[in-house]
């Protein structure tokens, strides 16, 4: 079993990169193999609504995102983690979610899914966010990645969301980072 786990954040060994490790122990001790890919590290550039991909299945765009797009159609599992900014993902993860558009085009305006459309994937969406959030402070963040797990043929089965982290770091949270240990476990278990 394969895992591909994204961290959008603009910041390593912070709460969403330390939440993310935790729920990686988890995949990693039900033995599923896990590939771990920094957005901030990589040179994506924004979809630019060009609609090649719908003529061709294909982004035309030469960059750090074609190393990532067979990843999505092999794994069995995809984790993405990103802080919540202005009640989204950070600028990184919507960038490399907006080029995903080539899924999208391939499966219906060409008819021929450039992601396998029968393979059981499960997806999990990690989200912190500084302040105490409301009732439906993740809503922004969590409607852009139901829209996204669809785009790459993927059961949107967790949400993992943290808020008061400016207050309370998640290190210092043991409960928070059983649970994410628990949850890596769980979603091994499809």
């Amino acid at each position: 079993m394969k895992a591909l786990v994204i961290l959008g954040s603009p910041r390593n060994k912070m709460n969403t990169d330390i939440i993310l490790n935790k729920v990686i122990e988890g995949l990693e001790h039900k033995k599923v193999f896990v590939e771990k890919i920094e957005l901030k590290k990589l040179n994506i550039k924004p979809c630019i609504s060009c609609y090649a991909c719908a003529k061709t299945g294909i982004c035309y765009i030469k960059d750090d995102m074609q190393k990532i797009y067979d990843k999505f159609d092999k794994a069995d599992i995809v984790v993405v983690a990103s802080p919540l900014y202005f009640n989204s993902v950070t600028s990184i993860t919507k960038t490399m979610i907006d080029r995903c558009q080539v899924f999208w085009s391939s499966k219906y305006v060409l008819n021929n899914p450039s992601i396998d459309r029968y393979k059981k994937r499960m997806g999990m969406f990690i989200c912190t966010a500084g302040g105490v959030q409301k009732e439906n402070g993740y809503l922004g963040a969590t409607l852009v990645m139901d829209l996204f797990f669809k785009a790459i043929n993927t059961e949107y089965k967790y949400n993992f969301l943290i808020d008061h982290t400016d207050d309370v770091f998640v290190k210092d949270r043991p409960d928070v980072l059983k649970k994410a240990f628990e949850m890596g476990k769980k979603l091994a278990e499809i």
